[in-house]
């Protein structure tokens, strides 16, 4: 039976290739999980608080996204670590996957009823506790489940879920406006769904408590960190993405003051022109995620395909800090788009390729591996200030640096020596 558990020892790397279903269940788990988490960043959380405290509103927002971010730093290595050692008949992820699902589902009802911000909150932040769970159970079936010679293919599946889950639940929203509670519950419920419908085609691993990895006070703090010294490759990947994710930070924080001061974009223009570009973007994003995710598979070759990405990503970098028109940053959008997809693809894959530890700390590891895409998110609204000053405001000169540090991640990739 497909969704049977099976016992397999720790140490026997994954051989057995995955079939199409597999694929878009896995897909689509990931897919629902965006479409739950990614709506309330983007639009909901905003209009809570206008509701609830419309005279800080801003301040408020802050507060509530900012301590969501770092609880997300927190939630996915750690929950990944309790996933690398959970013993039970169901599984080791399965567990796992299903309670990150309902607690997504109990974080945004709280999210949609709070009427202070206290209440707000603690509200996102079951939210992000709960969805980093699942997303750390997500990240490591792909070292579980997935042989080396699909993970190319299967990564670019993945790498299309955050974009058709970004357009999917901005829709939801927009359809189901006249109802606070449809707009976090809907979203969360299909991604439960999609959870639960993964949950039942898993064919989950079970640990043997004899082999379950000890855990203490050195443990937990472990879960935060991978010796970059006994495992150069998986630091110089995560360097790698760290950088790329600084210019994307840079590139979608500063884009509205961006249309508006660089490019003279009316204001009231401006939210139609940036979901304009983000459609453009998303689309190329999804195309070219699954076929460079496939053709890395096809010529079986990692390096060329990352590095080459980030150096296009660097270019359309370019390309938008010199516009002259809305027609050129759109042709900006569109290159990031098509460098963003074939990059998420296949370094995703080539990360799970040099995974340290990935008989027993996959999950763990992949979570350490993500703080390097949350991470940018935080620090570089905090720099950009600093340069946008030196430079005397010029958003080309902020997005120039986001295109040096992008052209360092491709460089970062070149030391690795696991894969090709």
């Amino acid at each position: 039976m497909v969704g049977s558990d099976h016992v397999e020892a720790a140490t026997v790397p994954c051989t057995r290739r995955v079939g199409r279903l597999f694929m878009a269940v896995y897909g689509l788990a990931y897919t629902g999980l965006w479409m739950a988490l990614l709506p309330p960043i983007l639009v909901g959380l905003a209009m809570r608080v206008s509701v609830i405290d419309p005279a800080h509103a801003a301040d408020s927002l802050s507060l509530v996204v900012g301590v969501g971010a770092l609880v997300a730093l927190f939630g996915n290595p750690f929950f990944g670590r309790l996933s690398d050692r959970t013993t039970s008949r169901h599984g080791m992820r399965r567990p796992w996957l299903i309670a990150g699902a309902l607690g997504g589902v109990a974080g945004l009802a709280v999210v949609a009823q709070a009427t202070s911000i206290p209440q707000l909150l603690l509200g996102w932040c079951i939210t992000q506790l709960a969805y980093n769970a699942e997303l750390a159970v997500l990240a490591a079936i792909l070292s579980d489940q997935i042989p080396t010679s699909q993970r190319g293919t299967v990564s670019g599946i993945v790498s299309i879920s955050l974009p058709l889950g970004m357009i999917g639940g901005t829709f939801l929203v927009e359809v189901l406006v006249a109802s606070t509670l449809a707009i976090f519950l809907v979203p969360a419920a299909i991604a439960l769904l999609c959870a639960l419908v993964l949950a039942c085609v898993l064919r989950d691993s079970r640990l043997d408590s004899a082999h379950r990895p000890p855990y203490g006070w050195r443990g937990f703090l472990g879960s935060f960190w991978i010796n970059p010294l006994r495992f150069p490759d998986f630091s110089w990947a995560w360097s790698s993405r760290f950088l790329l994710y600084a210019g994307v930070a840079m590139l979608l924080t500063y884009q509205e003051f961006y249309l508006i001061h660089q490019l003279n974009c009316p204001p009231g223009d401006v939210p139609h022109r940036i979901f304009l570009s983000t459609v453009v973007q998303c689309c190329m994003v999804a195309i070219f995620g699954v076929l460079g995710g496939g053709l890395s598979d096809a010529v079986g070759r990692r390096k060329v395909f990352v590095c080459g990405a980030a150096l296009l990503y660097a270019l359309a970098l370019v390309v938008i800090a010199f516009a002259t028109s809305y027609a050129w940053f759109l042709v900006g959008m569109a290159l990031s788009g098509i460098a963003q997809g074939t990059y998420l693809a296949v370094d995703f894959a080539l990360v799970t390729d040099v995974l340290p530890e990935r008989e027993t700390h996959a999950a763990r590891n992949l979570g350490i591996f993500n703080i390097a895409s949350v991470l940018p998110q935080w620090l570089m609204p905090a720099v950009a200030p600093a340069i946008l000053a030196v430079s005397s405001g010029s958003y080309a000169v902020l997005f120039m640096v986001a295109a040096v540090l992008v052209a360092l991640g491709a460089w970062a990739i070149l030391p690795v020596r696991g894969v090709r």
